[in-house]
């Protein structure tokens, strides 16, 4: 912030006024480094000595357990452990410090370094990352499709559901009472499965659904087959994943299909480990929490209804484009420099 300071009141001319606005200072701060600076040049914008009792902990020490915190526990001689806690660091702290005749850390000291330094070495969280190498290409290229689709065309967004269970109680759910949280029964009873495939415009947030048995690519080029009937013209863009039916396959399944359809559709595949890109994974989520997480439904044709009732209802009463965003591509750039 100092050298900040110096250098754009290089720039405006020594105009204090504007180096507060655009560094949103106070005008007395501003005024200070630059009379520090004007007698002793850079050594100036160093802080003074100061009164009082020294630091005890230094800042060697301080990077110490941040490099401990930031490593493996087996790396410091703590086996048996693949994640840090408090104590545990703790005791590897001392030992570390014993080792080196360092003065030994109490935890209180060890947790607020951790807090300065904002590292929660107990905590871990999922992640996927794509090793596709044309990730960008292909995020781009669909991103462009949500934000500005070709004039007239239709851009949709499919998947296949897998995996709705329809799960039976074997006794009856409990709602939630003055408090009592609400409680469902631990153990069910399998009554089948079904599939939901789906088509989601991101543009209207309509969408188009069926739910069958299985998932095959005839299952799936049946679906399709309704998609076209439901748009009988103009051009078609599909967005999806990689799932091996999403491809030709040996039948050039999907050659054929545009064959017969004029050529209208195309399709674009998401990157590689990457279908957080396509927006319908955003519905299915909807339909997870709405229809599935805590519901009761002895059959497979009960499973079925729900599912089609939630689409009909979403079409009418719900339907909305998502406020869908894509920050950009750190992890592609970090990969690429490395």
């Amino acid at each position: 912030m100092r050298a900040k300071i110096i250098l754009l009141l290089a720039e405006d001319r020594g105009a204090v006024s504007a180096v507060a606005r655009r560094l949103r200072i106070d005008r007395k701060t501003v005024r200070l480094w630059r009379e520090r600076f004007r007698a002793n040049g850079v050594r100036g914008l160093k802080d003074r000595p100061r009164s009082g009792r020294p630091a005890e902990i230094d800042a060697v020490t301080r990077c110490q357990v941040v490099a401990m915190a930031c490593g493996s526990p087996a790396d410091a001689g703590i086996p048996h452990r693949e994640l840090w806690t408090v104590d545990s660091l703790h005791e590897a702290v001392l030992k570390f410090q014993a080792a080196h005749h360092g003065r030994p850390l109490s935890r209180t000291s060890v947790l607020r370094i951790l807090n300065e330094a904002d590292i929660r070495p107990h905590r871990m969280r999922l992640w996927l990352h794509s090793p596709d190498p044309d990730f960008r290409a292909k995020a781009t290229e669909i991103c462009k499709l949500y934000t500005s689709p070709p004039k007239g065309a239709t851009v949709l967004c499919i998947d296949e559901k897998t995996g709705m269970q329809a799960l039976g109680r074997k006794h009856p759910s409990r709602r939630p009472a003055p408090g009592r949280d609400g409680r469902f029964e631990f153990e069910y009873i399998r009554n089948g499965t079904r599939v939901l495939l789906a088509a989601f415009n991101p543009h209207t947030g309509k969408v188009f659904g069926q739910v069958r048995a299985r998932r095959t690519a005839k299952d799936l080029v049946a679906f399709m087959e309704a998609v076209a009937r439901r748009h009988p013209t103009g051009e078609i863009h599909i967005v999806w994943d990689n799932l091996n039916i999403h491809f030709n396959g040996a039948d050039q399944r999907w050659t054929r299909f545009n064959e017969r359809h004029g050529h209208r559709f195309h399709f674009h595949y998401t990157p590689l480990h990457a279908s957080w890109v396509n927006q319908v994974e955003i519905f299915f989520s909807i339909v997870h929490k709405r229809v599935l997480r805590y519901c009761v439904y002895c059959s497979t044709a009960e499973l079925a209804r729900a599912v089609r009732g939630f689409l009909s209802h979403w079409n009418r009463r719900e339907a909305h484009p998502f406020r869908w965003t894509f920050k950009g591509y750190p992890l592609q750039r970090g990969r690429k420099a490395a």
